[in-house]
Order: C-alpha cells, then structure tokens, then sequence
C-alpha cells in the first residue's frame, strides 16, 4: 500500500484548536466571526455541494456563515455591503461565476483583510488551497529542501500562489501549463507533483518516478462524480506518497479558509482593546 496523505486525519486536530479559538472570541472579546459566502444563483450541484460543507464545519466550531445566491451583475454591489459591515470577517466568492472573464473584477472588490480565500491581488490572507497543500505536506514531515517540485495548472487556486510561496522560499518549483509539451517527461524527474489542473485521469502511473509524493489538488465533475487530476492507477503503487481518492486536500482547504476567518475576527477584537 501507497503511504496516504490523509487530510481528514489532520483536520481533527486543527479544528479542536479552531472551537477553542471561536470560543474564547466570542466568551471574552463578544466578536462572533462571521463568513459570507457569494455564490452564483446558476452553482452546480458540484460547487452546492463544497458549499454545504463550509457551512457543516463552520457550525462545528461556531463560525456563522451566511450564503448568498446572486447573478454575476448583483455580485459587487453586495461585496460593498458586506466591507463595510463590521460584523462579517470573511468574504469568498464561491467559484466558478458565471462569466468566467468578471472573476478578477469581482474578486478584487472584497476588502483585503475580509479576503480569506486569497484571491484578490491585494488579499491579506494567503489563498486557503494552497495552505492546506503546505499544511498537509507539513503534516506528514514531507520536506520541501533540495526536492525537485513541479505544479501542474497554473490557476489563481493553487499553482500561481504555491508557486509564489516556494520560489520565495529558495525551493526547485517547476510549473506546467496548458501550453507545456510532453508534460510526462517533466513529471519523471520530479520529487514532488502537485497537480491542480480540473482535468480527470490527467497524471498516470507512466509519468511518476519510484518514490514520488502526488498531491491531487484539482477537481472536475465526471457523470456527476467528483473526480480529481490522478488516474486510480497510481494509487495502486506501493511506493508512492499520495493523497487518496477523497479526504486529502479538500478538508485542509476549508480547515485552512476558517483559520483565515478567525485571524480576521482576532484582529477585530485586538484593535477594539487598543
């Protein structure tokens, strides 16, 4: 059997961290975090579905999240409102909207420190995918020094700011696009991949070096199945350290955005005391 990077195993522990923090907020500063969630009023049952579970966890350790459904037109006028509401932390735009070509625009509209999925280009927050790709690999004491790591997809999501992350960092980062050719030839020379693309089945057995660590971070919808960017062949290999079928980077994802939500409440309650 692969060694399993298994996400839900760590979420347990962040969230009892997590309860505490929301309590002691709400116990001794009276701030009650909040996250409002804006999403399309044409969702799939895909994004309906990763929506209902932030709103599951969030009632876990008490963060009040609000939904609301919208046509990409409505969307602005509402991420004003909520800036300028001081009860609400966090704001996300559930993606995707509809016309895809209005995300940057829309995104860059939430205030910076409300920001916490880290999309907009001045966001005070990290995006929350790419922290959990960091906290999962962490989590399982897989370094990133001298390794050869190469980023499948290149999207505001997970590759661009990983990317950003690991650069900064002095590390070896590789990223693949749309446009790279024989992407197999780069995948067999790489220590870790990181794979984010929204494309099923992309990344095969073939293209993976003995002993490699895969992360599966991307997710597409196949005859109504989620579905990641690994083919299930790899996670036949006994070598590999892979994330597994589900469980793996998702509910770091959401661990990681409520971290965020609750930074922006601590902050809140840090300046009232000043």
């Amino acid at each position: 059997m692969p060694k399993i990077l298994d996400g839900t195993e760590l979420v347990g522990y962040i969230k009892e961290r997590q309860a505490k923090q929301v309590r002691a907020l709400r116990q001794a500063s009276r701030v009650f975090p909040r996250l409002v969630v804006i999403k399309s009023a044409s969702a799939t049952s895909v994004i309906n579905t990763y929506v209902r579970m932030k709103q599951r966890y969030a009632e876990d350790i008490l963060i009040e999240t609000v939904v609301e459904a919208m046509d990409d037109s409505e969307m602005i006028d509402a991420l004003k409102r909520h800036n300028a509401d001081p009860n609400v932390h966090g704001i996300i735009i559930q993606l995707p909207i509809t016309d895809t070509s209005k995300t940057d625009e829309i995104v860059n509209q939430i205030a910076p420190e409300k920001d916490v999925d880290g999309l907009g280009k001045d966001a005070a927050f990290e995006s929350a995918t790419a922290g959990a790709v960091n906290w999962l690999l962490a989590g399982y004491a897989i370094t990133l020094a001298d390794k050869k790591i190469t980023l499948v997809g290149n999207g505001r999501l997970v590759g661009a700011p990983l990317a950003k992350m690991w650069r900064e960092s002095g590390h070896d980062v590789t990223v693949l696009d749309s446009s790279s050719k024989d992407i197999g030839s780069v995948l067999r020379e790489s220590d870790i991949i990181i794979s984010a693309t929204g494309v099923p089945h992309l990344v095969t057995s073939d293209m993976v070096t003995i002993g490699a660590t895969v992360v599966d971070a991307g997710t597409a919808s196949e005859n109504g199945v989620i579905v990641g960017d690994i083919d299930p062949g790899l996670r036949e290999r006994n070598d590999l350290t892979i994330t597994p079928e589900k469980g793996g980077v998702g509910p770091l994802t959401i661990a990681a955005l409520f971290d965020n939500v609750i930074q922006s409440a601590q902050r809140v309650a840090d300046s009232a005391k000043n």
